[in-house]
């Protein structure tokens, strides 16, 4: 079967939240995605078409890259996020170096296995290493051992940074690329 990698465009708006709202209802959910179906499902129709703008094709602090099959329907998604040195990431720590943040990684059920999670990523980044990033990092659930094996395999390694999670005692763990790590010529883009 064969895939068009491609960044969403800003007008694909209901295309993103459907997505969103397959992959929060994913039983991995829980580890993946730090926002519930029903929190996703109350957004308005607004909120949305503002994040697909933000995170279109031609925009530079984020990038959505999908995996369209040749019927059209979507089946996995990635996005990359540009953190600014001096910034404060998501979790309240200092950004010290200008990177990427891999966020909102899901593949249909019914794809995965299939190899598409190892292009995606490599359009991501590509595009990351395009804006000129140091390094891309991602944080994964402490016992989502699918998702780690996979980061893995495809060069990002745990930093021994981690995340507390609510009171649960629960971590994410965060796991970077390093651009010198794969022989990227640097470019600030």
């Amino acid at each position: 079967m064969s895939y068009v990698i491609r960044s969403v465009r800003a007008d694909e708006w209901a295309a993103v939240k459907e997505l969103r709202l397959a992959a929060l209802r994913d039983p991995v959910a829980h580890l993946a995605f730090l926002e519930t179906y029903e929190e996703a499902v109350a957004r308005p129709d607004s909120f949305w078409q503002e994040r697909t703008a933000g995170a279109a094709e031609g925009a530079d602090a984020r990038q959505q890259i999908i995996a369209e099959g040749p019927d059209g329907r979507w089946v996995a998604t990635v996005t990359v996020l540009v953190e600014e040195p001096g910034t404060t990431d998501w979790a309240g720590f200092p950004v010290e170096r200008k990177q990427g943040h891999v966020v909102g990684v899901f593949v249909r059920p019914e794809e995965r296995g299939s190899g598409l999670t190892e292009v995606l990523f490599d359009a991501a980044l590509e595009w990351a290493w395009g804006r000129g990033l140091e390094r891309v990092r991602l944080f994964v659930h402490e016992e989502n051992g699918r998702a780690q094996r996979f980061y893995r395999r495809v060069g990002f390694l745990p930093s021994g940074a981690t995340v507390p999670l609510g009171d649960a005692g629960e971590l994410e763990l965060e796991f970077v690329l390093e651009r010198s790590a794969v022989g990227v010529p640097f470019s600030d883009g």
